[in-house]
């Protein structure tokens, strides 16, 4: 419908580990529905192998660990971020690693790609300035609110309690 994609002010890009643009069972359309975000932004989601997440943890966060998802802001790196030909803002990078979610999404009992579209937007949401960190703006809450609006069938509306939570890497919140 040309109304509802006038809407999407989000645009996704998913890739591979190495750059290359994939479609993993609509991500990117479902991320860009459900994003809470009222002006023209750009993110890219890569999805990576543990060893590679594990690398990124380390350089970035001082954590020689795997992980499920970090997330690089543009934001706070650059003054003035990056303003794509869309006229859209880039706001950055989510990296998900494909072991850690097939793992997790096992333990929990729903699907890849479900755990995949939880942790995207987990990322989108650090992206958007939300965090852990008491205080500042509750990332639990607003993530619980947008599963519960999703079209995420069988998913918990809050991460388990056993997993690790990840804070972004580069946000402005650090």
């Amino acid at each position: 419908m040309a109304g509802q994609s006038s809407r999407r002010f989000l645009r996704v890009i998913v890739t591979d580990g190495r750059g290359h643009r994939i479609s993993p069972n609509g991500l990117a359309v479902w991320l860009s529905r459900l994003a809470p975000v009222s002006s023209r932004v750009e993110i890219t989601v890569a999805l990576v192998g543990d060893q590679q997440i594990k690398k990124l943890n380390r350089r970035f966060r001082g954590l020689d660990q795997v992980t499920d998802v970090l997330s690089f802001s543009m934001e706070s790196s650059v003054p003035d971020p990056c303003v794509r030909e869309n006229d859209s803002r880039y706001l950055g990078d989510v990296v998900i690693a494909i072991g850690v979610a097939t793992r997790q999404a096992l333990a929990v009992g729903h699907s890849f790609a479900t755990e995949v579209r939880l942790l995207a937007l987990h990322g989108l949401l650090h992206l958007l300035g939300y965090d852990h960190v008491r205080g500042a703006r509750d990332i639990d809450r607003i993530e619980k609110r947008l599963l519960r609006k999703s079209c995420v069938a069988k998913c918990p509306a809050a991460r388990s309690p056993g997993r690790v939570r990840v804070s972004a890497v580069g946000s402005k919140n650090e």
